[in-house]
């Protein structure tokens, strides 16, 4: 099984930068991986993460423990096309967005 939800933080991805998101160990180890896309430059917004449960077993996570974290990576420059240049569907989100499928 698999929820999405949404970081508590808004993140603002910088032109120069990119975004990452990992899970960690311990989640990991329980069979809780954490997925999400990259952050592209000049995004903004809350991050919605997918949490997929590959145990037959329930789980449980709790708001504000700690299950992933994020890597912001800087580059040598700045990217041509921004997420905000192509007036990307996704940008400064608030609340939990559903997927939009064209």
């Amino acid at each position: 099984s698999c929820a999405l939800c949404e970081t508590g933080e808004e993140s603002a991805v910088p032109r120069d930068g990119l975004g990452s998101c990992v899970g960690k160990s311990t989640y990991a180890r329980c069979g809780r991986i954490v997925n999400v896309t990259p952050l592209e430059p000049e995004w903004r917004g809350k991050v919605t993460i997918e949490i997929s449960n590959t145990t037959p077993l329930p789980a449980k996570i709790y708001a504000n423990e700690g299950i992933a974290q994020m890597i912001f990576l800087k580059a040598e420059r700045v990217c041509a096309q921004a997420y905000a240049d192509k007036s990307g569907k996704y940008q400064d989100q608030s609340g939990l967005v559903l997927p939009k499928v064209d």
